[in-house]
């Protein structure tokens, strides 16, 4: 499988230090390689089928190369007036599967779901859906009955601690086979569920599908994790992955698909072993990006870390999260502008494969849920200027290395890549003067965000900047 190898005015002058250091000189988790990530990820998180479908062409036009979809799989309904209204507080409903079958009140249905896929391609994007197969829904009597028939019946669908909600994350055996936020826990390891899921992958690859994000992976067992009562071998992620058979099923097509999973960090979290069968979530960094964004400065080292074990180009990162903005507001207090200061940050880097999470339509930071609608589109922030500008920068820069920097007691950000471009984010609410040493060819360029005039001379910039302003030249 691919992993997709992605007010006073003050005045400072900054010095650029490349991230291809080595050794004890390199901040833990700095990226080492000098492969680029050119990929970007919109989240068009409770879009259904067909909204994802008519924004297509914006979707593409703002440079973004995958779309990922929420939940596609037969779900929790709720009360009949919830599955009417389709209240956008109701999103968790997804993360409840009666049946692994394309379709759902909420987001379309197979047919819906072709289309999209077949539109997303026309425009040159790729379609990433989210899958869940650690868990079901709560209501357990809910189940399908096809689902329960290609199991064996509900003896086998948990594991033997399944119905247990975990009390230790950090304890292994409760963390792979105990309930998650009191949803049952799947018996991942048995051969029968194994089949039947692998078949909804493979039917929506078939549909069109490109990709995967896991759902809860770190609370699916590793060969090396504790066994469940019910299980025989940890075997589920050899399985998927394709690195292990299993009779009469595969995962179709798997070299070309983009998989990563969310293994959240914490305590105890076997991030290595998991990066020997797909990608992953660089949950710490979002923090760190989070952090930054909210006070308005920074480090280069603080930056440059990707609080990560694994490689940074097999990394998925993120300003927010849907479960950092719904799950207790985590990111949701932050301002769509301090979202996108992020974004460009992270966007501009040589590595991680950055996504944009689409926040609700008519959200502010007094009203989380806006419209609160699922099915519909979100905010236009997906759109902004700025952020097209940072996606087409990411892609003109493949194959350049990012040399980051800070200035203005770390109120501005810069990501330079190679001698051909340059990011700057005035983290500050005030202006600020600055000079920057540049190794872009002298002359004058136009900013691509806002159309601001810059001009290079003598290996440097003098310019004010904006406040809460990014820049992207090349």
């Amino acid at each position: 499988m691919k992993y997709l190898i992605y007010s006073l005015i003050s005045v400072a002058t900054i010095v650029l230090a490349s991230t291809s250091l080595r050794g004890a000189d390199r901040p833990a988790g700095e990226a080492s390689c000098k492969a680029t990530n050119t990929e970007t990820i919109l989240h068009a998180w409770c879009w259904s089928f067909n909204t994802i479908k008519e924004n297509m062409k914006d979707i593409a036009a703002a440079g973004y190369t995958y779309v990922q979809t929420s939940p596609a799989n037969d779900c929790f309904e709720g009360e009949a007036y919830e599955k009417k209204t389709l209240n956008l507080h109701k999103w968790y409903y997804h993360y409840q599967p009666l049946d692994w079958k394309i379709g759902n009140y909420q987001l379309g249905t197979r047919d819906e779901f072709i289309a999209m896929c077949a539109e997303a391609h026309k425009y040159g994007v790729k379609v990433l859906v989210d899958v869940l197969p650690n868990h079901t829904s709560f209501t357990i009597s809910d189940v399908k009955q096809d689902f329960l028939d290609a199991v064996g019946g509900m003896d086998n669908l948990f594991h033997a601690n399944g119905l247990n909600p975990i009390q230790n994350y950090n304890d292994r055996y409760e963390c792979t086979t105990g309930g998650v936020g009191g949803l049952p826990d799947v018996n991942t390891e048995n051969p029968a569920f194994q089949a039947y899921f692998i078949k909804y992958i493979n039917d929506l690859t078939a549909c069109g599908c490109d990709g995967f994000r896991y759902d809860t992976a770190k609370h699916i067992g590793l060969p090396s994790d504790p066994l469940d009562a019910k299980a025989k071998e940890n075997d589920f992620w050899p399985v998927v992955m394709g690195k292990k058979p299993l009779k009469g099923s595969k995962v179709n097509n798997i070299d070309r698909l983009f998989i990563y999973g969310e293994v959240l960090q914490d305590k105890n979290v076997k991030e290595e072993e998991y990066g020997e069968y797909f990608g992953m979530c660089a949950s710490n960094y979002g923090y760190v990006i989070r952090n930054i964004i909210a006070r308005r400065h920074t480090s280069r080292e603080e930056v440059a870390n990707w609080c990560h074990s694994v490689e940074a180009n097999r990394l998925t990162t993120w300003v927010e999260s849907h479960d950092t903005y719904c799950n207790a507001h985590e990111s949701a207090v932050l301002t769509d502008t301090q979202i996108r200061q992020g974004w460009v940050i992270i966007t501009a880097r040589q590595n991680g494969i950055p996504l944009f999470y689409s926040r609700p339509d008519g959200s502010s930071r007094d009203n989380y849920y806006g419209n609160n609608l699922i099915g519909a589109k979100g905010n236009d922030e997906f759109k902004h200027p700025e952020v097209v500008a940072v996606n087409m920068f990411r892609k003109a820069m493949e194959g350049e290395i990012e040399q980051l920097g800070t200035l203005a007691d770390g109120q501005v950000v810069t990501v330079a890549r190679g001698n051909k471009g340059l990011a700057i984010i005035n983290l500050s609410q005030d202006a600020k003067e600055v000079e920057i040493a540049t190794t872009l060819p002298a002359g004058s360029y136009t900013d691509h965000a806002h159309s601001a005039a810059f001009t290079v001379a003598d290996g440097t910039i003098k310019t004010t900047l904006a406040p809460l302003a990014s820049y992207i030249i090349y």
